[in-house]
């Protein structure tokens, strides 16, 4: 009996400690927590490490997500000790961690801007996570970013520092960098980013400030000075703003821009951005489930008493803000944001209560007191402000009063009233102060320089006229006497004109008589010239008695001719706003009035030129175009007739460019033969019997137009 009780006491005693040994490693197991995640660069690499109370047995077990680009690492029996959920770091690749605790494990997900491959490795109480770099990725630089280790000890001088509008009013600082090798340290302090250049100097012409405030950028002023061996250049900005920062070989690029928020969505960004979560519940009560929801994104939701109901629902991996839309669609629930505080109820609750504010916000502007503010307008005509703000058409000079006005487009408040003062272009304005304001942004975007634009057209008309004529003419005379020469010999005169005798008569002083006549006459035209006279050559036969002569003229034309008339009117014209301007001579006319009397009337034949210029936000022209040129016709019997070349268009032209709106081009081409039948058709000989004209015109007219900005100070807006 006494043994077996000493084997039972033994039994006991080996069971208490072993429960006492395991008590003291599950104690242990449970104290296991996540610390701190941190990140840095290293040689290059980006290292995340992840300390904890204790050291880690094993590298836990972790998998990659392509989109959205994420890691995610499984502490089993670790606690997240950190304090938060969250952690944002916007270094590198890595975008933010999220350590989200369920039960007794943990889970530890990084954020990356590019999916890429991973290494973990423990080291001591900590686990280092390395990334792969991602190639051509911009390194969004942070606190502590390092761009490139110095490996050149001697100080080397920046090339240039200068400042770029980007796209989105986005501010770039570009720095000109003496080699790919130079450390850069970016670090934000407070409203202002510092920029350290390691191991560089300054010239002196670069130790400047830079006031970039009227660039319209988060980027106000860029200081730059030498601070022992290294070069800090210190970016001043407004507002709400984020930077990143790049370099390629040697050039540094620092882009600050405004950051976009929307105050009423839940999570930034297009679509849902929320963190992935997963609910299965059934016949859940809908408060509870806005209570799950809140805990995970550690929102403030304020939930009212009209709340009721519950819900069966199976969401799997689905971003947490989508959830929560899907829940209060499914209620007909209403949500309005307010910070970090969530307001939830139904949608009739809440339009009622905005509806009710509106109302009291319109019954104080009728009670609200007015007051008169004046501007001074420098660019704008007082009265056309004026009219946009009563939303009338008619002079505002006087405009008061609420009905004037359109209400639908009239700016001013039902009690508002505005005067226009021509002589000095100011504007008093009467309205409450919200109204006031309202009408100070509008004037500030209205009262601005307008951009002018030079606009040079170059009407061409090139002429290239050719003409060629080729006639005979042949005829013969008879005379009833014969004629000679003092001496006795013949002589001979041309184309039926007989010579006289020296002393003025024929044989013994008697006249000599002739019957000519042209039984072929095709002599050669002006073969479209004008009226120009065609060279001839000719020649006379007579017979031995000079009684009988024949007669032979061959005539000949051959013209060429080319002209070119430019004409280049231009005009200077605001940005949307018709310029005409015209050149010519107005032609007067007879015309019969009703009453039967003639009245005297003018038509015009001018050149002219009448464009309305549009200057599109890239920098290119739209221009209305309408081009004539007319010009004096022939007469008749109702007046003269107007030739006119004209063209209306519209069409597109790059600053500065030139192109060709339209063209005419004409070709007249004549070929004219006339013979004598039958003895115009024998070879050879018939050329005597035929005259050929030949005419080739050609007329060809283009319209050229390059527009161009003389003033441009508003492109940096």
């Amino acid at each position: 009996m006494n043994q077996k009780k000493s084997t039972m006491a033994q039994w006991l005693r080996a069971a208490g400690l072993g429960l006492l040994a395991f008590g003291a490693l599950a104690v242990a197991h449970a104290q296991n927590a996540i610390e701190s995640v941190t990140s840095s660069t290293q040689s290059g690499a980006e290292v995340i490490r992840i300390d904890l109370a204790q050291p880690l047995t094993a590298v836990p077990a972790g998998f990659s997500v392509q989109t959205p680009a994420r890691i995610a690492l499984d502490f089993p029996g670790v606690t997240n000790a950190i304090g938060r959920s969250a952690i944002e770091v916007n270094q590198g690749n890595l975008r933010s961690v999220n350590v989200v605790q369920a039960g007794d494990r943990s889970r530890v997900v990084l954020n990356l801007k590019q999916a890429t491959a991973y290494k973990a490795e423990i080291q001591g109480k900590s686990l280092l996570v390395v990334l792969e770099p991602v190639a051509g990725t911009a390194l969004a630089a942070s606190v502590g970013t390092t761009f490139a280790e110095n490996r050149n000890r001697d100080t080397l001088p920046l090339r240039d520092v200068d400042f770029r509008l980007g796209a989105d009013s986005t501010g770039r600082v570009l720095v000109d960098l003496p080699n790919n090798q130079v450390g850069v340290d970016v670090k934000q302090q407070g409203k202002s980013l510092v920029v350290e250049f390691t191991k560089s100097t300054l010239p002196e012409g670069l130790r400047r400030r830079l006031d970039v405030a009227d660039f319209g950028t988060p980027v106000q002023m860029i200081t730059s000075q030498q601070s022992g061996d290294r070069v800090r250049m210190t970016i001043d900005a407004k507002g709400d703003w984020e930077h990143s920062a790049y370099q390629s070989e040697n050039q540094f690029v620092v882009e600050v821009r405004a950051r976009k928020v929307d105050p009423s969505k839940l999570t930034q960004g297009v679509g849902y951005n929320g963190e992935k979560l997963s609910l299965n519940f059934q016949n859940i009560e809908i408060r509870s489930l806005l209570q799950v929801i809140a805990d995970f994104t550690n929102f403030n939701i304020v939930t009212s008493d009209s709340v009721s109901g519950a819900l069966t629902l199976r969401l799997k991996d689905v971003p947490w803000d989508q959830a929560l839309d899907i829940i209060m669609q499914a209620k007909n629930l209403g949500m309005r944001k307010n910070g970090s505080v969530l307001w939830i109820a139904p949608k009739d609750e809440i339009n009622a209560k905005e509806k009710l504010e509106f109302e009291a916000k319109a019954a104080i502007e009728n009670l609200e007191p007015l007051r008169t503010q004046s501007f001074q307008l420098n660019y704008t005509k007082a009265i056309a402000i004026a009219q946009g703000l009563t939303g009338t058409g008619a002079s505002a000079g006087g405009g008061g009063g609420g009905g004037s006005g359109n209400a639908t487009s009239r700016i001013l408040s039902p009690r508002g009233s505005v005067i226009a003062e021509a002589r000095t272009n100011q504007l008093f304005v009467s309205d409450i102060p919200s109204r006031l304001a309202q009408v100070t942004d509008l004037i500030q975007k209205l009262d601005v320089p307008v951009r002018q634009v030079l606009i040079e057209a170059r009407i061409v008309e090139a002429s290239d006229t050719f003409g060629k004529s080729l006639g005979v003419r042949m005829g013969g005379g008879i005379s009833r006497e014969r004629v000679a020469s003092a001496n006795g010999n013949p002589a001979y005169g041309t184309f039926g004109v007989m010579p006289a005798t020296t002393n003025g008569g024929g044989v013994g002083g008697a006249a000599a008589t002739w019957t000519n006549s042209n039984f072929i006459n095709l002599p050669a035209g002006d073969a479209g010239t004008g009226g120009n006279a065609a060279g001839t050559f000719a020649i006379s036969l007579f017979n031995s008695s000079l009684s009988r002569m024949l007669n032979l003229e061959i005539s000949a034309l051959e013209a060429d001719g080319k002209g070119k008339l430019v004409s280049s009117p231009r005009v200077i014209t605001a940005d949307q706003t018709k310029a005409l301007i015209e050149q010519g001579e107005e032609i007067p006319y007879q015309q019969a009035t009703s009453s039967g009397a003639t009245s005297i009337s003018f038509r015009k034949a001018v050149l002219k030129l009448e464009v309305t210029p549009q200057i599109t936000p890239e920098g290119n022209i739209i221009l209305t175009l309408d081009v004539s040129k007319d010009a004096r016709g022939i007469n008749t019997s109702a007046g003269p007739a107007i030739n006119t070349k004209h063209v209306q268009t519209e069409v597109l032209v790059e600053n500065g460019g030139t192109v060709v709106i339209g063209g005419i081009f004409e070709l007249t081409e004549t070929n004219d033969e006339s013979r004598v039948p039958v003895l115009g058709e024998i070879p050879y000989m018939g050329a005597l019997f035929r005259k050929r004209e030949r005419i080739a015109n050609k007329t060809e007219m283009l319209v050229f137009i390059t527009p161009k900005m003389i003033t441009d100070r508003n492109a940096a807006r």
